[in-house]
């Protein structure tokens, strides 16, 4: 039985309380929780900062993070799609497009940061960004959250673009204004809200995925909207909306910030693992191509592997590595001594990182040594 009797999940819950909550939102439970967080992100964001060229960062683990929240509104699709159409969005799938509109959504959020506060606006580009069109503040009412088996309403959020504005002008004060309060139960309590609000007809659970990161980077405790938490999430599905509705039903604001104090306590870790791995990858690389092709050898052209999984020519063309026809003598010449796989996508010639993908899609850490996978190049 919901301890809040205006609620009733049939009925816009015009009702639903402003920020801070009531309840007691700092409980020694959630501040021993804050304390590993906040130790687990900050050695990710030291870790993170050492790599020279950030970009093997923004462009590789945002797109698992895509992949992952993605799957978490049943939009399915597979790594190597997102590898492989990164740079040619066009030709991809519906779900491999909605996907890598997320890490797009991230990144123009990301850079909308430099110019201004996160707010509505920033909710309001994100979707947008999202949902590739121009997104509005719900108007219209008859948004209802149902159960997919039953068709039984489970949420019915507030309904009016007036009271959906003022509710998120209070979720903006919370955010900014509310100091006192750690800053990672911020963000978990500013989730809850976002999504209590939603705000727009569709692509509100993604777009407060990315907003999560976003907090997280304007409160510093993150350089780049680098962690993974998503995945402790997709992983969590189940648990992730009970806990949500949690807190509309039964007020179990403790339950739903451990939860997400968790997930980011997890996922810091599994990704600062992670890119520590990248970093281990990168080194053998350069040994790899040192020793192998040392005539082609540059740091350039082995950073140019780790930015995207598939390399094309081109790509060494716009970093300067090399014109074209030498490039492409470059890229074979890797291929031959198995360090890249080649495959033939239409006119165009991919040149796939094997130990890179491997490393990326998997659970694991494990660095492989080069031609521990078995290249398979076709001419």
């Amino acid at each position: 039985m919901s301890i809040d009797p205006h609620f009733d999940p049939r009925l816009p819950y015009n009702d639903l309380p402003d920020l801070p909550p009531r309840a007691d939102i700092e409980s020694k439970r959630l501040l021993k929780a804050c304390i590993g967080a906040r130790a687990a992100l900050a050695e990710l964001k030291s870790v993170g900062a050492a790599i020279p060229n950030q970009a093997v960062l923004i462009n590789s683990i945002p797109l698992l993070e895509a992949q992952a929240s993605s799957e978490i509104e049943n939009i399915v699709t597979t790594s190597d799609a997102l590898f492989r159409f990164a740079q040619d969005e066009q030709a991809a799938d519906p779900a491999t497009k909605e996907a890598l509109s997320y890490r797009a959504a991230l990144r123009e959020g990301f850079d909308s940061l430099a110019a201004r506060p996160l707010s509505t606006s920033t909710a309001v580009r994100v979707c947008s960004r999202l949902k590739g069109r121009d997104m509005e503040i719900r108007r219209v009412p008859g948004t209802s959250l149902t159960n997919a088996a039953t068709g039984e309403a489970v949420y019915t959020p507030p309904d009016g673009e007036a009271l959906l504005r003022q509710k998120l002008s209070n979720w903006e004060q919370f955010i900014h204004e509310a100091e006192d309060i750690d800053p990672l139960i911020r963000m978990a309590v500013a989730h809850y809200q976002f999504e209590a609000i939603h705000p727009f007809h569709d692509g509100n659970g993604r777009t407060g995925r990315v907003l999560n990161l976003l907090i997280l980077v304007e409160q510093r405790l993150l350089d780049q909207p680098i962690l993974y938490l998503s995945r402790h999430i997709l992983r969590h599905r189940t648990d992730y909306y009970r806990l949500l509705l949690g807190v509309t039903r039964d007020g179990a604001w403790e339950d739903w910030i451990a939860f997400l104090l968790t997930a980011v306590t997890e996922t810091a870790i599994w990704t600062r693992d992670k890119v520590l791995a990248i970093q281990a990858l990168h080194s053998k690389a350069t040994e790899f191509v040192r020793t192998h092709a040392s005539k082609i050898y540059s740091r350039e052209l082995v950073d140019a592997l780790f930015v995207q999984p598939y390399c094309r020519i081109q790509n060494l063309v716009d970093s300067d590595i090399a014109k074209r026809q030498t490039a492409a003598a470059y890229l074979n010449q890797l291929a031959d001594i198995g360090m890249l796989t080649d495959i033939k996508v239409g006119r165009e010639k991919l040149f796939l990182h094997p130990n890179f993908v491997r490393l990326l899609t998997s659970d694991d850490h494990v660095v492989l040594p080069y031609g521990a996978i078995t290249s398979n190049r076709k001419d």
